[in-house]
């Protein structure tokens, strides 16, 4: 039984409306395929169905087979001719920084007030900070191919114009590097642009399509949208960023193609906020960037690049908006909110009022807040509270610097392994921790081990579909069982050591015998460096404690290992047994509940009783209200995004004068 239909739902099947549609799809028994050009997945399985991505006023079928079958293709008909299905009213009681898996500290002060209505937008809060100003509309035309068949004798001809004009991209972006107005930040991200550009993945797919016939323009933009697909299609927020800078690349060999240049952002005006439906980090990398007084963004999230330029400069950003950005094209002022992902068109004089006087406000506390970037914090019995930064990337290495960052308490190091599209290799990955730890020298830089799973697959690693991925073969579980990638990435991190005071800790550790079989790993990498001849050095070992199984054995745990650090986000959603991207229980992930709570101080009298190190690298740990009770709990290192660092030396700053 099948039935065809249009999708309503607003932005498609992406990454949320699709997870409901799939839970919707399970509540019956019948077997169900949604069946796109020709194409059908399984309307049960999340990725497959996010693969299949399917886009609003696309035609689509639904195939049912099974006792309920009727019920079946009437609910999830019903879902798909939904228009508000995919708008997720739900979520807005969820703050944007959970959107995107980390714990937001509470603000200050209530969001300023907007009126209700056309005028008002929301979207990823993506950079902090408030702005308003005269909107400046960044709309490029889209480039399209041109549609004919090649005779076979001009194929060849295509292939060379093609190459030369990869060619020309890179020659583009090799100067760039080399020039010294780029930032440290904005050169690791022109860097890693270039490295798309030089990719078998595109350049390899781009020349089949050539030799299959097409214009080298079309056969950029389909193996462009290809790669992108792959990225974009998995709930994943970095997954998604890479699939933005695929297309960028993409954009910049096709317009070397066309012999055109991309509409400049040169004559933007002082203190405008940039309004576009995408912007490639190749392009705001060298805009005049001080001029700029917020971004908006129709893609992009909290991981994307446009995110991590626009944070590392301090320029307010709300990215993601989807379709709604073309309501800001004829706009003449706009006010944006990066704290709560707010955009407001045309502002009134009460919301300017509002909005400027948060504005100064705003920067009257950072300017406060400054004299904080080097102060080391100390309790009144002399006891030093380490304040560190969360980072996934060597682009923001920056911003932790400039905030004052005493090393680093998490680097993430799955997005090393997202960014390519095929495994790092050991050298990559010894050269990028070796960066990491000779940027912070002499603080401590702890580096998490892949944590990486079925919920945000990589390429290289088969990931079984599972019911749920996030209690599935994720973390420290599948790199024992792979390794061939684990042991890649220890013998890494043992060269690193060699620059530095790295740390290295383990993700959903659950039971000691994950820690025993790491040190293994760890003590065959030391064996085979050493008879290789490769400079090496030990590192402490560590394990982040997120799953209740860690809680209850943190006493034993405390004997094995150098030290602990909670990681209050999935801790939250396992204690609460409440799935954090699931707004429907938004509510139960809170950090203070007193479950959790108890959690973290049971952890932390354990860790302290053992004698080991006890952090913290949820955002929880910048929260002002909390960090007094994590102290008092014990915790002498608190690690968080680079925003919050000085807001939190303060705060233990104020409990050391309080004694």
């Amino acid at each position: 039984m099948e039935r065809s239909t249009i999708v309503r739902v607003h932005e498609g099947l992406h990454a949320r409306p699709a997870t409901r549609f799939v839970k919707l799809a399970k509540g019956f028994e019948s077997d169900v395929e949604l069946v796109k050009d020709g194409k059908a997945v399984s309307a049960k399985s999340s990725v497959k169905l996010m693969l299949l991505a399917v886009k609003e006023n696309q035609e689509v079928t639904v195939r049912a087979n099974g006792a309920d079958a009727i019920e079946a293709l009437e609910a999830l008909i019903g879902y798909l001719e939904n228009p508000r299905a995919g708008l997720d009213d739900e979520a807005e009681a969820q703050s944007p920084a959970n959107d995107a898996g980390q714990e937001a500290a509470p603000a200050s002060e209530p969001a300023p007030a907007a009126p209700d209505g056309a005028n008002r937008l929301r979207g990823v809060a993506a950079s902090e900070g408030f702005a308003i100003g005269p909107a400046f509309a960044h709309f490029p035309p889209d480039i399209a191919g041109q549609g004919r068949m090649l005779r076979a004798e001009e194929i060849e001809a295509e292939i060379d114009r093609f190459r030369a004009a990869v060619g020309a991209v890179q020659a583009r972006m090799d100067y760039a590097l080399a020039q010294d107005s780029l930032s440290a930040g904005d050169r690791g991200i022109v860097a890693a642009l270039r490295d798309i550009a030089a990719d078998d993945s595109l350049t390899g797919e781009a020349e089949g399509l050539i030799k299959g016939g097409n214009d080298a323009v079309s056969a950029v933009i389909t193996a462009a949208s290809n790669i992108a697909a792959e990225f974009s299609a998995v709930d994943d927020h970095y997954l998604n960023a890479r699939a933005d800078d695929v297309h960028a690349v993409g954009r910049q060999i096709c317009l070397v193609l066309l012999g055109q240049d991309d509409v400049s952002l040169e004559n933007i005006p002082e203190g405008a906020i940039l309004i576009a439906d995408d912007i490639g980090a190749w392009d705001l990398a060298r805009a005049p960037l001080k001029r700029i007084g917020g971004v908006v963004c129709g893609h992009g999230g909290a991981t994307s690049h446009i995110a991590i330029i626009a944070r590392s400069h301090g320029i307010p950003a709300v990215l993601g908006l989807g379709g709604q950005v073309n309501a800001l094209r004829t706009a003449r002022d706009v006010a944006l909110d990066g704290n709560a992902g707010h955009v407001i068109i045309d502002p009134d004089e009460a919301t300017r009022a509002d909005f400027a006087g948060r504005v100064e406000a705003a920067a009257k506390e950072r300017a406060g807040l400054t004299i904080f970037k080097t102060v080391t914090p100390k309790l009144a019995d002399g006891r030093i509270i380490e304040v560190a930064a969360n980072i996934g990337s060597l682009e923001e290495i920056e911003a932790a610097q400039e905030a004052g960052a005493m090393g680093i308490g998490l680097f993430r190091t799955e997005l090393l392994f997202m960014r390519h599209m095929h495994l790092p290799s050991e050298d990559m990955q010894a050269e990028t921790y070796a960066a990491l730890t000779k940027a912070f020298a002499p603080y401590p830089v702890i580096v998490r081990t892949l944590d990486i799973g079925g919920d945000k697959p990589i390429a290289g690693i088969e990931f079984p579909d599972e019911e749920n991925p996030f209690l599935g073969w994720r973390g420290i579980r599948m790199c024992l069982d792979r390794p061939d990638i684990f042991k890649r990435q220890l013998r890494a991190l043992l060269r690193a050591a060699v620059h530095g005071n790295i740390k290295v800790m383990l993700p959903m550790v659950s039971d000691i015998s994950e820690v025993r079989q790491t040190r293994v790993l760890i003590d065959e990498c030391t064996v085979e460096l050493k008879a290789e001849g490769v400079p090496h050095a030990s590192f402490d070992l560590g394990v982040m404690i997120e799953t209740p199984a860690a809680v209850l054995i943190a006493p034993a745990l405390a004997k094995e290992v150098a030290f602990f650090s909670i990681g209050t986000n999935d801790l939250t959603q396992y204690i609460m047994a409440a799935d954090r991207l699931n707004p429907t229980v938004a509510k139960l992930n809170d950090v203070t509940n007193p479950a959790v709570m108890s959690a973290i101080e049971m952890t932390a009298k354990a860790g302290v009783a053992a004698g080991i190190m006890v952090g913290m690298c949820g955002e929880a740990a910048g929260r002002p209200d909390l960090i007094a009770t994590f102290v008092k709990m014990g915790l002498t290192e608190l690690s968080m995004s680079p925003a919050s660092i000085q807001r939190a030396k303060k705060a233990i700053m104020a409990m050391a004068a309080e004694g």
